[in-house]
């Protein structure tokens, strides 16, 4: 949640952190504030809405600065106003802080605060950071007993009296030419420079000037100058400045919407490359199997586990039910995918034999995170799948799945997904290959994955179709999503794109479940849209279609088989795929017609209301 960005060098700051604030925006957009060092004061501009109101009103008053740090909010602590916007500073006007995460001791540190004497401004619980830096800094502020101390020092000390989750960048006045930077939590990355340094959230934020980057560990402290930087731990160890900088496999044409009004219909339409990318060089031919070196596995490591279990959250968590029953299937191992958000609550009996697979687009999903953290804790078998190389959960894992998605703008997933499904099923292909899938089999899969690309090419063609249907039912209040097996989780996505773009209320349900109870809301102004695979159970599905019109229910049937002429109101067909690969194919035009249906009640499709890209809190 949140966008951070900080810079430090030669060229003025400020259009450096718009734009870096306009990147980031995905992560936060109720507020947005930046603050400079200009002519030895910090000035501060901060703005309610979105970066391009702070745009504007930056317009009003340029300022040349070669230091500073900005901000794009997603409001945790107090309402998104512009009291609450980052950057917060202390009374003097000395510290700026900009924080993402969520400190969680913050009313107690805010009590001790004011019995001390100082008057807080806002309802958040970073401005407790700027005040508590201030006084760390010894006589030049509040704390006139307190040794003197460098910035690095008062956020150490700071730090120490802190619980909960943090990436923050501090700028001092007094120190006109450094940054500190911190993370616990929540992701940091620097970005190296030629005479100038970089900071961000997200990797997005720095492409546009440097490829070159060094993510900052939990627990890690970081002072950087223009020409340098070096970092520390909570505990004061210094750990130098010889760790050898990553290269991003981006750059920021990937972030540009090109002929596109949205990142959303951008993304939707690069999934057939997407797809290339997650399978290429992954499909082994001779074998009839996969390649997939970076889960560091053996075969006989492989044969060795008895169960898998996917984590996730959101569009990650029914991507990992999809792989589920890859696995089942194929592999013949069983399998199954659980709310990531949820399993450290519920005291997990961690089996050894079972290889766990934490789902995230981001790698830096808080949740997904601290499950993964807890498994290896309990010494689970635990491997990432994620598509931000050097993410948290990436470097927590220490091998996995790289999606090679691409980089994912909009908050609701498409391409991401998509990639997460292709590779559960070329893990589900390794996994059933090295027991008991025919070589036959083995390579119907390999076929079946190397035509998914232009089959969803195929489904694309057809978006003008889909589109009109999903203008005929926007107006409907509520939507059932429907299915069976395979069809399941595809409902389950289907319903959450819906909701998370249109704000229409949709609910997916099984399709055998509907007539114990759901079938009593059926009714003429509630759609219901029905996922009928090609597979054995065509004739239920036919029959849960049959039983929704018996009760004047409107359906829309998507599916990759021939139904009756005539017993849909609307159908979106996609094209016939191997059974088990199916799945893939019949989310695409889900997000198709979420995405239209939004477009014709005029949402913001980049940016629904309330939600953020990467959930980095709790």
């Amino acid at each position: 949640m949140c966008g951070i960005v900080g810079y430090v060098g030669k060229r003025d700051a400020t259009p450096v952190l718009v734009e870096g604030l306009h990147r980031l925006e995905y992560r936060g957009y109720d507020s947005a504030g930046l603050a400079v060092i200009h002519r030895g004061r910090l000035q501060v501009t901060k703005t309610a809405g979105r970066v391009q109101d702070l745009r504007d009103k930056l317009s009003e008053r340029p300022t040349k600065a070669t230091i500073g740090v900005g901000h794009t909010r997603w409001a945790t602590h107090g309402e998104p106003n512009e009291t609450n916007a980052h950057p917060h500073t202390d009374t003097a006007g000395r510290i700026a802080v900009v924080h993402n995460g969520i400190i969680e001791n913050a009313e107690q540190l805010r009590d001790q605060l004011q019995a001390s004497g100082v008057t807080l401004a806002s309802d958040t619980d970073t401005e407790a950071l700027a005040h508590m830096i201030a006084a760390e800094l010894g006589p030049d502020n509040s704390n006139m007993n307190a040794p003197a101390a460098t910035l690095e020092d008062a956020v150490i000390r700071t730090l120490r009296r802190v619980e909960g989750a943090y990436g923050l960048v501090v700028l001092d006045v007094k120190n006109p030419g450094q940054l500190v930077v911190a993370r616990n939590g929540s992701p940091i990355v620097l970005g190296l420079g030629e005479n100038e340094m970089f900071v961000a959230s997200d990797v997005a934020a720095l492409v546009r000037y440097t490829r070159q980057v060094i993510y900052l560990e939990d627990g890690e402290v970081a002072a950087i100058t223009a020409s340098a930087y070096h970092t520390r731990t909570l505990t004061g160890a210094d750990n130098g400045n010889n760790r050898l900088p990553q290269t991003v496999d981006a750059d920021a044409g990937d972030y540009e919407l090109g002929p596109y009004s949205d990142y959303m219909r951008k993304e939707i339409h690069e999934q057939p490359d997407a797809l290339r990318r997650a399978l290429l060089g992954r499909l082994d031919d001779r074998f009839a199997t996969a390649r997939l070196g970076g889960i560091n596995l053996h075969a006989r490591e492989l044969r060795a586990i008895r169960q898998v279990k996917f984590l996730g959250c959101g569009s990650a968590y029914y991507a990992g039910q999809m792989g589920a029953a890859l696995i089942e299937e194929l592999a013949r191992i069983p399998a199954d995918a659980e709310p990531a958000s949820e399993f450290r609550y519920r005291s997990p009996v961690v089996d050894p034999h079972t290889l766990y697979v934490a789902v995230s687009q981001s790698g830096e999903t808080i949740d997904t995170l601290m499950a993964v953290q807890e498994l290896k804790r309990k010494g689970g078998q635990v491997i990432g799948a994620v598509n931000v190389v050097g993410s948290a959960i990436g470097r927590e894992c220490g091998h996995g799945i790289f999606l090679h998605a691409g980089p994912e703008v909009a908050v609701a997933s498409t391409k991401a997904l998509t990639s997460m499904a292709a590779n559960f099923a070329l893990l589900a292909l390794l996994l059933g290959r090295v027991r008991d899938l025919s070589a036959a089999n083995g390579h119907r899969i390999v076929n079946g994955l190397r035509n998914l690309p232009e089959q969803v090419n195929g489904i694309l063609r057809n978006e003008e179709d889909i589109a009109t249907i999903a203008h005929r039912y926007s107006s409907a209040e509520h939507m059932f999503f429907i299915g069976r097996v395979r069809g399941w989780p595809v409902a389950r996505e289907g319903a959450q794109k819906l909701k998370e773009i249109s704000y229409l209320h949709a609910e997916a349900y099984q399709a055998g479940e509907l007539k114990h109870g759901p079938l009593a809301l059926i009714q003429p102004n509630m759609p219901s849209v029905v996922i009928v695979p090609s597979d054995d159970l065509i004739a239920k599905n036919i029959s849960t279609i049959e039983q929704i019109k018996a009760r004047g229910g409107p359906v829309i049937a998507l599916t990759s088989t021939d139904i009756p002429e005539g017993l849909a109101d609307a159908t979106i067909r996609v094209p016939r795929a191997e059974p088990e690969l199916e799945p893939i194919l019949l989310n695409i035009p889900l997000q198709i017609l979420a995405y239209h249906a939004a477009a014709k009640l005029g949402r913001d499709i980049d940016k629904p209301r309330n939600l953020a890209k990467s959930v980095t809190v709790e």
